[in-house]
């Protein structure tokens, strides 16, 4: 099927309602005492079924096609894993822990998001959010690392590429760990305007605002790391006069966001100062300008360790998905100026200077 136009979005018409995918299997992901536990999805749930799911129709995450799975990670590594499940699984290094049902869940994780995003493309919905996990933007394409086993939001971008007839893809990740595994994916394409704020120095490592992306892809990686104990003052300015504006130039066909909740102020696992509406914030930026260009837009959970903070944050980001609303404006700090600048160097990001007022 050859989509090349646009997709149809009925925003705000109630002719369709955003999704949720989901799928028992995240539950069999045993992960033992772990930070990325298979409590994370019934404390989601819990809130969401507080919340009367806040309008958003469920449906359940399929298996990923294996095509679509092989076009991110070589059939061998794909296969590794599906062995070390079958044995009972076990830990691939330090961080990252199998076990029998951990196969099957990923299958489902990266399915759904496949589903989720032939769903958007085929104006079934303006937008919807994927409740899975193993979470998958650590994951390389034969490397499992940092809780991952596959790229989800990879896979499932290369398939709106590859199946749907898409050219463009963006991709926000505001996990507060650098994806380094979607940045390597598409490393060196133009298909895909990727964008990483992420707190630096921590895990894995990677994400300097110096990497750019390579070859012809060149100026199609952003990347935006941020200081430790960063709050909403430090990371919306950047959404707003860096990643949105690069990100309206590109002109996507779609705008797809990992969306980690480890940056909120009670997580464990990091040092930034977020709460559950800064999260709503930056999904109304995300909102707005899918509005603003007219294409879909959806989200594929990826960390969040503190149950309370993520079940609150991952409601706040769907309410802001699909009421809306106008996303607040922050000023530019040293830091977005500094990126601004560096970022300008590719996209027309234009801030003024701390000097011009």
């Amino acid at each position: 099927m050859c989509l090349l136009h646009r997709p149809r979005c009925d925003y705000g018409t109630g002719i369709a309602a955003p999704l949720y995918f989901r799928h028992e299997s995240s539950l069999e992901h045993d992960t033992g005492p772990h930070p990325e536990g298979p409590g994370r999805i019934p404390a989601i749930e819990r809130e969401m079924e507080r919340l009367d799911w806040l309008g958003y129709e469920r449906r359940e995450a399929p298996e990923v096609p294996m095509a679509a799975l092989t076009a991110v990670h070589p059939l061998g590594y794909v296969e590794q894993i599906r062995r070390i499940a079958e044995s009972g699984g076990g830990s691939l290094d330090p961080d990252t822990v199998m076990s029998l049902g951990s196969y099957r869940a990923a299958l489902h994780a990266a399915g759904g998001a496949c589903a989720l995003v032939e769903a958007l493309v085929r104006g079934e919905a303006p937008t919807g959010f994927c409740g899975l996990r193993p979470p998958g933007h650590h994951a390389e394409p034969a490397q499992a690392m940092g809780f991952c086993l596959f790229d989800n939001v990879a896979v499932a971008t290369r398939h709106a590429l590859d199946s749907l007839g898409l050219e463009r893809v963006f991709i926000l990740d505001w996990d507060v760990h650098h994806g380094n595994g979607t940045n390597d994916v598409f490393h060196s394409s133009p298909e895909v305007l990727f964008a990483s704020i992420h707190q630096s120095p921590l895990y894995p490592g990677t994400g300097p605002l110096s990497d750019v992306g390579s070859g012809p892809g060149q100026g199609y990686t952003i990347n935006l790391p941020v200081p430790p104990c960063s709050g909403e003052d430090v990371w919306l300015p950047l959404v707003e006069h860096v990643v949105v504006p690069a990100a309206r130039a590109f002109d996507p066909q779609l705008i797809l966001v990992s969306a980690g909740f480890d940056a909120h102020a009670a997580d464990p696992l990091a040092m930034c100062e977020l709460q559950a509406s800064s999260f709503r914030h930056m999904a109304l930026h995300v909102r707005a300008l899918a509005l603003e260009l007219g294409v879909p837009f959806g989200a594929v959970l990826e960390g969040g360790y503190d149950l309370s903070a993520l079940s609150e944050s991952v409601a706040a980001t769907l309410e802001g998905f699909s009421e809306g609303g106008e996303p607040p404006s922050f000023a530019p700090d040293a830091l977005t100026f500094r990126a601004a600048a560096h970022v300008g160097r590719f996209w027309p990001v234009d801030v003024s200077s701390p000097s011009a007022g």
